[in-house]
């Protein structure tokens, strides 16, 4: 399993931190987040260091299908219905700054920037769309239209001049210039402090860009995210569509186009739980387009929060120098920027209007945080081995991806106990 970005870039290599460092802030993780984090924080003077367990981009960005779009999914109408009109129009206003930096940073970098409309379609009842097309008029937004889905849809809502991008040849191009440590996993975070496999970093102030958030005592992440795991096929003899298409079922499917590639993803659903993976994306190709074929696959693992807002700011009330960045719901690659830029004003000290928007310490009280709660219960008094080395839930076994995978956090392991996927830590004997 090997993704389109991974066949078709190349990004550059770091040697290991050399031993101890004091630096002004520290990012922890070098996918797409932490990557925009240490650059605008470069970007802006400030003393910077980024430590990468791995290799950057190891993770969850090599597996995106790599839209840059405001329009995550319906997703305007129940904002303004759970916070009120004036905190969507923040969530449309960040996402839309988001996409202006990209449309800014890319005239200049060579990774593939294409503008596209961007929809969300509808195939059973078309109220939904028109709902959402109400909320958006409410919100001023002009570059909502009436699109045409590449199946029988009931109705599309779509945003004008959204994009997308080979997200591996920008990641490299903005990596160049920033210090950056890999195969240094950070083993023990303190108050200022991390250490190290490979030394301490002292830092003024932390950055936790890591997916999942690697700190369970602070914070309750454990139950205020879950994860999912989605599907991608990348199509050769089929014909992709204008724009970028998301159905709003969330089990449905979605399309872009990459050169003469259709990007066909779906199939999926909670991590641990049963979906139809690429079986069920197959079988749709072969009845679409009988003379299609799949010239790559991959899955990708998103973090979803309770109201579908990402949490992005101070970690916790009592951790005030350690931030945090996750739950972007399925659309990291706007909210990876969005969070960049919110966290380079928090470091600096400047008023940024998406604060309390994002912020972590919003209330936990929704209907998920039940069914979390629930999840979490259940994997525990499972008793059946193995068991995730993280809080304890049983793992189940995946046979689409020959993995051990929790249903609880969503922690991934290979068949030789190796980690696949965060929040644990370290591989597990199995």
């Amino acid at each position: 399993m090997e993704s389109l970005w991974t066949k078709t870039g190349r990004l550059p290599s770091f040697d290991p931190l050399p031993g101890d460092l004091r630096t002004d802030v520290l990012v922890i993780g070098g996918g797409m987040a932490g990557l925009l984090c240490a650059y605008r924080l470069t970007e802006a003077g400030v003393d910077c260091a980024l430590v990468e367990a791995d290799r950057i981009c190891g993770g969850v960005t090599k597996n995106t299908t790599a839209k840059i779009t405001s329009q995550h999914g319906l997703i305007y109408h129940r904002l303004i219905r759970e916070f009120g009109p004036e905190r969507a129009r923040l969530y449309l206003e960040a996402n839309q700054s988001a996409l202006a930096a990209y449309r800014e940073l890319c005239r200049e970098i060579d990774c593939g920037f294409e503008e596209r409309d961007a929809a969300v379609y509808a195939t059973g009842s078309r109220r939904k769309i028109d709902r959402e097309r109400g909320a958006l008029e409410r919100l001023g937004f002009t570059g909502a239209f009436s699109a045409r889905a590449p199946v029988p849809a009931a109705g599309a809502v779509g945003f004008r001049r959204q994009a997308q991008f080979h997200p591996l040849k920008f990641a490299a191009a903005i990596a160049g210039g920033l210090r950056i440590f890999e195969h240094t996993k950070v083993l023990e975070l303190g108050p200022g402090t991390a250490v190290t496999n490979r030394g301490t970093v002292s830092a003024e102030r932390i950055i936790a860009a890591t997916h999942f958030p690697l700190l369970n005592r602070h914070g309750g992440y454990f139950l205020k995210l879950c994860q999912h795991r989605s599907y991608v096929l990348a199509l050769e003899n089929a014909p992709g569509p204008e724009g970028m298409f998301v159905d709003e079922s969330g089990k449905g499917l979605s399309f872009r186009s990459c050169g003469e590639l259709l990007l066909l993803g779906g199939g999926g659903g909670r991590t641990g739980k049963r979906c139809g993976g690429w079986r069920e994306l197959e079988a749709f190709a072969r009845e679409r387009w009988p003379e299609a074929r799949v010239a790559a696959r991959w899955a990708a693992q998103d973090c979803m929060t309770l109201d579908g807002v990402p949490y992005v700011g101070q970690y916790s009330r009592n951790t005030p120098r350690l931030y945090v960045a996750t739950g972007f719901n399925k659309w990291g690659m706007t909210s990876s920027m969005a969070a960049a830029a919110l966290l380079r004003d928090l470091i600096l000290g400047r008023d940024n209007p998406y604060t309390e928007l994002f912020s972590p310490a919003r209330t936990a009280l929704r209907p998920r945080l039940a069914v979390n709660g629930w999840e979490a219960a259940a994997g525990l008094l499972t008793p059946t081995a193995p068991r995730c080395p993280h809080m304890g839930c049983a793992l189940k076994y995946n046979a689409r991806e020959h993995s051990w995978d929790c249903p609880c956090h969503g922690s991934r392991f290979g068949e030789d106990g190796r980690l696949l996927d965060n929040p644990a830590t370290d591989g597990k004997d199995l």
